[in-house]
């Protein structure tokens, strides 16, 4: 079963408009929604913004039964290989935001326990869309000092949900595949504005590619 965890209600409307549901639920304050989408048994929490929600929407559908987890939403591109309203398949993600270098020395968004900052999603085969690299934290904005630090590690776009997804699955042994629109774009003016124009049409590239997102699963 596919359990999408996806971080606001327009971004949901990809996946939740053309599913048939059959029921919902709340787990862990989280609304999960039960029913069928393009031939695959669906569950689709729409867990809120960040990376506790998003860890906590990770583990309602996981504890519902999902056995391969679907994060889909908008995310903001770092540099010109992202374009606006483009959906790109993300294949490892870090937490740009978790920093214990002054304990252990290792590289910004290692986690405890891990020897590499990124962590590896699963890709499938039948999605040809280009592959990215992503850098999740808990903050939105237009920090110079952020988008420097993420062209280092080595990301192209960045969100708040995606990494801290990941983080779960592994512990879970659940892959995760994660795919993204972008909203804005840095040094395009406002990313607050952009992401306020571009949202709606961003996901709609989403909802237009969501079939063959969810038949790629499974």
């Amino acid at each position: 079963m596919i359990g999408a965890v996806v971080a606001l209600d327009s971004e949901a409307s990809a996946l939740l408009a053309q599913m048939e549901v059959e029921n919902i639920t709340t787990l862990f304050s989280k609304p999960v929604y039960q029913g069928k989408a393009f031939g695959k048994d669906v569950l689709l929490c729409v867990c809120g913004v960040g990376k506790v929600n998003a860890a906590a929407g990770t583990c309602a559908v996981l504890a519902l039964g999902a056995d391969h987890v679907l994060n889909f939403g908008v995310a903001g591109g770092l540099n010109e290989q992202t374009e606006l309203t483009e959906v790109y398949l993300i294949e490892k993600a870090v937490q740009y935001d978790f920093d214990i270098t002054q304990l252990d020395g290792g590289e910004i968004g290692t986690l405890d326990g891990e020897k590499e900052n990124f962590l590896p999603l699963f890709v499938p085969d039948g999605l040809d869309f280009p592959r990215r690299a992503l850098g999740t934290g808990d903050r939105f904005n237009d920090s110079p000092s952020d988008h420097d630090l993420l062209l280092r590690l080595g990301a192209h776009i960045r969100d708040m949900e995606g990494a801290a997804i990941a983080q779960v699955c592994k512990y879970a042994g659940v892959p995760l595949t994660s795919v993204k629109s972008i909203s804005d774009v840095y040094g395009s003016g406002s990313t607050t504005e952009q992401f306020e124009k571009n949202l709606a049409r961003a996901a709609l590239n989403l909802k237009a590619f969501m079939g063959e997102i969810v038949r790629s699963i499974g």
